[in-house]
């Protein structure tokens, strides 16, 4: 059982807008009460599902979010949060996808950058359909774990900007 987290808030793209239909100022509203924007989806063909990107590209707006006068969101920070299917060895340059995750993510970052905001690593769940229930909690509390840190401002941003993987922070026999 986890708790709790009353920092974050979860804003389900698919629940808030089965017709697609996005609420452009209720988004544009959420990004401005948040200092991360971690956008957690399943990795879709090396990429976001449908409604991630029609939601970039309604709610980062020319002129609110970039531009000479888009500056609604510098200084945030973004992040993905994934899950695959495939193993972790097979997101590497000599894999058998030829990319890494951070590779593949590259637009994210670039929309980030563009945004005037801090792309950081994804946190990155590997073979999640050959995952056991314990896999599951055990990444469940990685991710609170990863969660808390963040919150409690006990990430060094500089430090893990390189890094391949944010779960990579907290290994698997290291929870606390």
């Amino acid at each position: 059982m986890t708790r709790s987290l009353d920092f974050v808030t979860i804003n389900d793209l698919y629940e808030n807008y089965p017709d697609f239909d996005i609420d452009v100022e209720r988004e544009q509203r959420l990004l401005l009460e948040h200092e991360y924007i971690i956008l957690q989806h399943p990795f879709y063909w090396y990429s976001s599902p449908a409604i991630v990107k029609q939601w970039e590209d309604l709610v980062l707006e020319h002129g609110w979010a970039y531009g000479r006068e888009g500056v609604a969101l510098a200084g945030k920070k973004m992040m993905n949060v994934i899950t695959t299917g495939g193993r972790q060895e097979v997101y590497q340059e000599n894999g058998f996808n030829r990319f890494t995750v951070r590779q593949f993510l590259a637009p994210f970052d670039q929309t980030a950058n563009l945004c005037k905001m801090t792309y950081l690593p994804p946190f990155v769940i590997h073979g999640t359909h050959r995952m056991t229930e314990d896999d599951i909690r055990n990444y469940v509390k990685r991710y609170q774990q990863f969660l808390e840190l963040l919150a409690a401002g006990q990430l060094d941003l500089d430090a893990v900007k390189n890094i391949e993987n944010l779960n990579d922070l907290i290994p698997h026999n290291q929870l606390l």
